[in-house]
């Protein structure tokens, strides 16, 4: 309400101001023909300016702005990979028993170009997402995400993941995984039914995870060279990644 009034003062103000500068040029010139002619001049240009600022030089902004924060927000998304992304997809691809299927096309190249990202993209999206849990250390992960979850929090806190649906959807299913094997006395016995409930939480989280760390790769091949050489020598999906430059 207080801003609203400060806007009616303000055009209150200006257009009050505009008719003491027309009364002013009738008062020394006497000239009223000008006046009205200047005026319906500057009338007529009106909705092109009004196009031109609120349209085109406005949705310029927009796109600038939100290129900003989408580089930010990719920011976000390298330290949640370095801190616990990276780790976690190794630890539970490697109980995927399909995994050799597309694991050449996740050994990302230095020199590809946007067509095939785009193609192993679409691969990603139709890849059925499954692990054996019996080659899943369950104690090693709840302790792994537990220790990461004040990190994980900090992220959330963060008000620009409301523009990344993607990556938010990752967070919460990550979180939910490790509320989920935080909740259990002993995960060394889980099994039957609890411990398919427990597969299913790791799948999802396996999924976005995935498809999310690709998206995050082919930013780093078009935005950060330096990022993506390091980021490809750690390859999760790598068996014999090494961050060591040979």
């Amino acid at each position: 309400m207080r801003q609203r009034r400060w806007q009616i003062l303000l055009g209150s103000a200006l257009v009050l101001l505009s008719v003491m500068l027309y009364a002013l040029h009738y008062a020394i010139f006497h000239d009223a023909h000008h006046i009205f002619i200047y005026m319906l001049g500057d009338l007529a240009f009106l909705p092109l300016e009004v196009l031109l600022v609120t349209m085109v030089i406005h949705e310029l902004l927009n796109q600038r702005e939100k290129r900003a924060m989408l580089d930010k927000l990719n920011m976000i998304i390298g330290a949640f990979y370095s801190e616990v992304g990276t780790s976690l997809l190794a630890r539970v691809s490697n109980a995927d028993p399909g995994l050799d299927a597309i694991r050449k096309d996740l050994l990302i190249a230095t020199d590809w170009p946007d067509t095939e990202f785009l193609r192993v993209r679409g691969e990603l999206g139709a890849y059925d997402y499954r692990i054996d849990s019996s080659k899943v250390d369950l104690v090693f992960l709840r302790d792994m995400l537990v220790s990461k979850r004040d990190f994980m929090l900090r992220l959330l806190e963060n008000p620009n993941l409301l523009e990344h649906e993607s990556f938010t959807e990752l967070l919460w299913a990550v979180f939910h995984l490790t509320e989920e094997l935080e909740a259990r006395d002993d995960l060394t016995g889980v099994d039957g039914v609890d411990r398919e409930h427990l597969r299913g939480d790791i799948e999802r989280a396996y999924g976005l995870l995935s498809r999310e760390w690709f998206s995050y790769m082919r930013h780093l091949k078009n935005s950060y060279p330096y990022l993506f050489s390091l980021a490809l020598r750690t390859n999760p999906f790598d068996r014999e990644a090494s961050a060591v430059v040979v």
